[in-house]
Formats: structure tokens, sequence, C-alpha cells
């Protein structure tokens, strides 16, 4: 006789989940129909069945540690063949959020992001620190008014670049900091939970993984949400754009600066390849979220229901790439009035997003990364 099992289920965790878009979950009569219409679910413990069932039970440590909720990509296959409207996929897409508020390092930031109301301080953060800054670089705010009428753009006038430089990374290390903490707890609960025999390398599946996250093969499997695939990739690959025009831009004006001692930088011309690269970048990144916003509000029923912290990440990532661009337009229109608050304005959305990277939706990339690298030593994929 096997032994018996304790469960200790969590009706506040089921609440959690019912209001951050699993409120359908008590409809599912576990038919099955979601684990066999799934094309991503495995033969052996097919999801979404199990994680509907565990759902309905309130078993959070078990939802919290599970590999398989990653393995979901949200094509909606399942909810759009569910006999009861139950959105298994919504239901998927809560845990997952549950998952970024429950590691998350401190955790008071994970659940502020998760709160609408909370969404004006924590803007508040990079506005003040960015506002300290000018008040560093200028003095008085005259100084900065004097430049909305001062033709001829340079963002360098209005903040330094070292000043920036000293925020971003000053910042980050600090931020993802804690993020390697929760990413680390994360892994040491999938290690608990799931404690078979490795089928393959550590090394092996993390090349496997890196291949799957750059081609997004997994999304041409989808039935009812294929096209979600294009969108995907070109936020993907515009932010990894954005990221290394930054560094590359950095790059080259310390090298500038070390071939020519006591010359100010005066930044890169329109002809660079790098400064290409930013726009081609921010284009990818402003085109991809516009398709997710605009399929979000046409067919909602078919793409699911985005809870708060999915809809916060489009509009945010639309917003920084909108802005991006803009600074480049007005830049070359020459119109300081417009260009620096736009400039301002896109600091402010860029610092937002990356210092609140480890407690939403943006952090998935490592998340699911994670799960698929455990997945594939288990054979799960």
């Amino acid at each position: 006789m096997s032994a018996p099992v304790r469960l200790r289920p969590d009706l506040e965790f089921v609440r959690e989940l019912k209001a951050h878009g699993g409120q359908d979950v008590k409809r599912c009569f576990q038919c099955a129909t979601c684990s066999v219409v799934c094309e991503l679910a495995p033969a052996a413990r097919p999801f979404p069945r199990k994680e509907m069932l565990w759902a309905q039970w309130g078993l959070k440590d078990r939802l919290l540690a599970d590999p398989d909720v990653f393995l979901c990509y949200g094509c909606n296959d399942c909810s759009a063949r569910c006999p009861r409207g139950a959105h298994p996929g919504d239901l998927l897409a809560a845990v997952r959020a549950a998952v970024y508020r429950h590691y998350a390092v401190p955790s008071f930031l994970g659940a502020a992001l998760a709160r609408p109301w909370a969404l004006p301080l924590l803007l508040a953060v990079p506005v003040l620190v960015l506002m300290g800054l000018l008040a560093l670089q200028h003095g008085q705010l005259s100084h900065v008014t004097t430049l909305l009428a001062r033709p001829g753009v340079r963002y360098a006038d209005f903040l330094k670049h070292g000043l920036l430089e000293m925020l971003f990374i000053g910042g980050n290390v600090l931020v993802f900091g804690g993020a390697l903490v929760g990413f680390a707890r994360f892994w040491a609960a999938l290690r608990r939970a799931v404690p078979s025999p490795r089928r393959m390398s550590f090394g092996r599946a993390v090349i496997d993984t890196v291949r799957e996250i750059i081609g997004h093969r997994r999304f041409t499997e989808c039935g009812a949400n294929r096209p979600r695939r294009l969108p995907h990739v070109l936020v993907l690959f515009g932010f990894v754009g954005a990221m290394a025009t930054a560094g590359l831009a950095l790059l080259f004006m310390l090298v500038w600066e070390a071939r020519h001692p006591g010359l100010r930088f005066a930044g890169l011309d329109l002809a660079s390849p790098i400064k290409w690269l930013g726009v081609a970048s921010g284009l990818a990144m402003l085109v991809g979220s516009g398709l997710m916003i605009g399929r979000g509000l046409r067919s909602a029923e078919a793409v699911g229901a985005a809870g708060y912290a999915d809809r916060l990440f489009r509009y945010v990532i639309a917003a920084v790439a909108l802005t991006g661009v803009g600074t480049w337009v007005l830049r070359l229109l020459d119109v300081p009035a417009l260009a620096y608050p736009t400039y301002f304005v896109h600091l402010v959305l860029v610092f937002f997003l990356l210092w609140t990277m480890p407690y939403g939706k943006f952090a998935h990339m490592i998340y699911r990364a994670l799960a698929l690298v455990w997945a594939r030593q288990q054979g799960r994929f």
C-alpha cells in the first residue's frame, strides 16, 4: 500500500488566482479536453488538467514549483476547446504571475507591481531619481528650461552620459542581485518538486533551451493563437538589440575618449551602424508590442484574457519603444521643446522597466528559461 499523502489546501491562494485571471477555475470538471488538445503537453503527466485540479484544491506549493506551468506558451487552444468555459490558459497565466510574486526579493515589490494603485508610486521612483540627477548637473531649474529654447538638441547637455551610466549600473546591480536570489529559489523549488533522475546534462539542456528561445519554435505548434510568434520574436530581438545598442554606444564613447583625452564626445552621427541598430530595435519593439496590444483588444476570447501584469508589460514596452524612436526623430527635426521632455519620459520608462524586471511579466524570460532547462533535463520536452 502506498504511503498516504497529506494535502495542505490554501484557500487564500485560490482567491489570489481567481483575482488575477483564473476566475473560471471552478468550472472545470476534469474532462481532460485541455490536455488532449494541447500540442505542447507531453504524453506523460500532461498539462493543464493536473494544474486545474491543483488550483481548485489550493495546492500552492505544487503549482509554484511546477515546471509545466512554463511549458505552456499561452496559445489558448485549451481555452478555445474547453466545454465548460474554464479557460485553463488564463489560469496558467495567473499561476505564472503568482510565481513571480512568490519568489521576488524583496517580496513587497512583487506584490506592488501586481496592484494598479501602486503604479504611480513605482513610477515616482525613477522620476525622483532622474530629477535628482538634473539638479546635480544643472543646479537650477532655469538652466534646464534654457535648453528647451536653445536650438541644437544634445541629450548629454540635458543629462550627462556618465551620470546615467552610474545610475544604470548601480541600480541594476542592486535590482538584479535580489533577482538572482529569487531565480535561485525557483530553481531549488524545481529540484525539490521533481526529484527524478536526469536524462540530459545541464549544459546540453541549456543549449537546447537557448535554441528554443531564439527560434520560438514551440509557438508554431499552437493552433488557436499561432500568430503570437511574430510579435514575440519582434519584442525579444528588439529588446536584445536595444540593450546591445546601449552597450556598444558606451564602449564606443569610452574608446573615443581614451583616444582623444580632453575632448568632449559629440555623440554618434547619423551614419553610425550603432545608431541604426538602435532605431531598428526600437521599431521592432514598437511593432511587436503594438501587434500584441491590438490582437488582445480585438479578440480577447481567442488570445486569452490578459491579467494586469501582462497588460502593463505590453504597454510599457510599447511606450519605451515609442519614446525611444521619438527622441531620435525629434533630435533630427531639432525640436528641443519636445525632444528633452520625451527623452526624460523615455528614461523614466526604461529604468522602470529594468528595475521592476524581476517582479512582473518581464521576469518570465528567466523563469521560463529555468523551467525549460529543468524540463529538458527530465525529458519533458
